[in-house]
């Protein structure tokens, strides 16, 4: 197991594409909610969540963490290189656990820094918009329970996202379909959500979806009137992305390469 995760690890810091898709996890989700946390002010909105609304950028950061997914998998499809992986790993369960145990790991150390800068950023700018001591709002910090929980959450959210990409990638193996599935998971079920008519449908989605279930885990404020708690819908993301990744492994333990 350990030489099937080095030979990933090897594969994926040697493709020119993965410096800058991490750089683009870090850049897109701290630019947007260095952006979300510059322009929402208090008194008009002061019933914001501050701690959500620094996390904001994780809505587009999750994309370029699963491009970095599709591209670990797909890559090897694309180029024929799956078939040389195989004959050096002919255990296919220990070749995609290697391959998740790395996704993991990078998908970690970028997150965490990504969700550094973002509850930073919003440490710095949202007391300028109004939200300081003198309307009942404190200075963000990790050190601070419920932050802390929405920050670290935030991570294990990116990382089950790249962990989802992955399952479907490995089941899908084509680059484009495999986007365009995730993608669609990520933001078109999201806004379909917020413009449906129907409010029990709106719930059973905010409950059941893996995006609106997921990002629960950075509520700080009102989370009595969640439809799903921080912690269940975080398990709801999990049950979404261990599905996923016995899709994946099915298939590749029973089609050819």
């Amino acid at each position: 197991m350990r030489t099937a995760v080095h030979a990933e690890w090897t594969k994926l810091r040697t493709v020119p594409s993965t410096g800058w898709i991490l750089l683009a996890v870090v850049a897109l989700t701290v630019g947007a909610s260095a952006t979300a946390s510059a322009i929402v002010k208090c008194p008009a909105t002061c019933g914001a969540d501050t701690t959500k609304l620094s996390l904001t950028g994780i809505m587009l950061g999750q994309a370029a963490v699963a491009a970095l997914a599709v591209v670990v998998v797909t890559g090897e499809y694309g180029t024929g290189m799956i078939r040389v992986s195989l004959a050096a790993m002919p255990r296919r369960s220990a070749l995609l656990a290697a391959k998740a145990v790395v996704v993991t790991a990078v998908v970690m150390a970028a997150g965490t820094v990504s969700v550094l800068g973002s509850v930073l950023a919003g440490r710095l700018l949202l007391p300028g918009n109004g939200f300081n001591k003198h309307r009942g709002f404190t200075a963000l910090s990790v050190l601070h329970e419920p932050t802390l929980r929405a920050a670290a959450g935030s991570v294990l959210y990116l990382i089950l996202i790249g962990l989802f990409t992955l399952g479907l990638s490995t089941a899908l193996r084509d680059s484009g379909l495999a986007t365009a599935v995730v993608l669609c998971v990520l933001y078109v079920i999201p806004l379909v959500t917020d413009v449906m008519l129907s409010a029990a449908w709106r719930h059973r989605l905010d409950r059941w979806a893996p995006v609106n279930a997921g990002l629960a885990i950075q509520a700080t404020r009102n989370i009595a009137k969640l439809p799903i708690g921080p912690w269940p819908g975080i398990g709801v993301l999990g049950l979404w992305t261990a599905v996923a990744l016995a899709g994946g492994w099915v298939v590749l333990r029973l089609r050819d390469a």
